[in-house]
């Protein structure tokens, strides 16, 4: 429902206890698929006023591909795990910036059981490594 929202102007502004009773849900519910699923990593961007005449506002962010990029580049920090590194992938795909060869190629090389024999810790530090650095390089 929110997704189709977006699709009129890529921005909506939310009121969280009137949605919730639209769509018969507590409002809690409605911060955690916001929290959860409108993330920087799926390219939204959120901002909240609280208050009687509060809103949540989403935008999906439009930027180009080098904006975009470095977006992602500095936002991953030291470490990232598996599903993150997929969320900004899907991402970079369903923005058409990337087609699906490339998109395999580069999960491949981030996720799954190239890391499995590695502890988590420096798994995810040195997938976040990898994953800059193909970003930086290649795309």
């Amino acid at each position: 429902m929110i997704i189709e929202m977006l699709e009129d102007g890529g921005s909506t502004e939310i009121q969280r206890n009137e949605l919730a009773q639209k769509i018969g849900c507590v409002p809690s519910q409605i911060n955690y698929v916001i929290s959860s699923r409108f993330t920087p990593e799926h390219g939204y961007i959120v901002e909240s006023r609280r208050g009687g005449g509060g809103y949540i506002r989403i935008t999906r962010a439009n930027f180009d591909v080098d904006t975009f990029k470095m977006h992602v580049v500095n936002s991953i920090g030291q470490q990232i795990d598996d599903s993150t590194c997929k969320a900004y992938v899907r991402n970079f795909y369903d923005r058409d910036l990337i087609d699906e060869k490339t998109a395999k190629l580069i999960l491949a090389a981030v996720v799954g059981n190239a890391y499995k024999d590695i502890p988590k810790n420096y798994a995810d530090t040195i997938r976040a490594s990898i994953f800059k650095q193909i970003l930086l390089n290649t795309l």
